[in-house]
């Protein structure tokens, strides 16, 4: 019997999307694949910035999405992580896609977990839930926010080991990454926690820090301090609430690209 070939819509380029081909696809589990796609010569972004991506709807328009990149400004491809949902209008058609395929891409990032809407600062902490790892993996890799930081530290809080996406790469402190692997082996730390199976820190981000785990090995005070520490945060409506609260209370004001301060959110994705 001859396989069944399923047409795919050829994309067209708009004003604010260009049209791109999928280059590799990677599956951690079920519920979470990354994807990396050609990236045109004209698209300049900050690390840490978000972008619109889709592919083509039932009605013949582009289904659009906002997902953070999670390569760094300097990288030649673009790299991004998402969920599955499985009847997700985008997200049940994306986990589908193949080397070759097409794919849209909005031609203007944007967006505030950028170290232009921090202040000057030691240490900066990125806390992260499941696919908010994404910005924080573009900033992990920027040589930029070596020069900025004195240490630079990943919080990535998960329900299952699985979910660590990039475990093995921030575990080995960027070693493979040409720009910043020898910076990173001095001042990167990685924080992963998974909060429903057995793991070496098996409790949430705020267990963390109230236990003292989130600083051990950090070079500073085991707690956060506004005149040296600044944060951001990307994840779960209900932890970047609960720490905004927190960190507002202690004195950490919040930034953005026009007034930089002590932490920052991506209010695109809290709404």
């Amino acid at each position: 019997m001859s396989e069944v070939t399923i047409e795919k819509p050829v994309l067209e380029p708009t004003g604010a999307l260009s049209v791109e081909t999928v280059l590799s696809v990677r599956h951690w589990n079920e519920h979470l694949f990354s994807f990396r796609i050609t990236r045109p010569a004209s698209f300049r972004f900050r690390s840490g910035e978000f972008v619109m991506i889709g592919l083509q709807g039932d009605n013949g328009k582009p289904l659009l999405r906002a997902y953070s990149v999670a390569s760094p400004s300097w990288d030649e491809e673009l790299e991004f992580l998402s969920i599955k949902v499985q009847d997700g209008p985008l997200t049940s058609r994306l986990q589908l896609i193949q080397p070759g395929d097409q794919i849209y891409l909005g031609r203007k990032p944007t967006g505030t977990l950028v170290t232009d809407a921090l202040l000057p600062g030691k240490r900066l902490f990125m806390l992260s839930t499941g696919t908010g790892l994404a910005p924080f993996l573009s900033l992990s890799r920027d040589p930029d926010v070596y020069e900025f930081y004195e240490e630079v530290v990943i919080v990535h809080s998960v329900r299952r080991v699985s979910d660590l996406a990039f475990h093995d790469e921030l575990t080995g402190k960027l070693a493979e990454d040409p720009l910043v692997a020898e910076q990173a082996d001095r001042q990167f730390h990685y924080v992963p926690t998974v909060t429903r199976e057995p793991f070496r820190n098996n409790v949430r981000i705020d267990a963390l820090i109230e236990n003292g785990k989130l600083f051990e090995g950090i070079p500073g005070a085991p707690k956060f301090d506004p005149e040296t520490d600044r944060i951001m945060m990307c994840g779960s409506m209900e932890m970047i609430k609960q720490f905004g609260a927190w960190f507002e209370e202690n004195g950490f004001a919040e930034g953005s690209n026009a007034a930089p301060g002590a932490y920052v959110i991506e209010r695109a994705f809290v709404g």
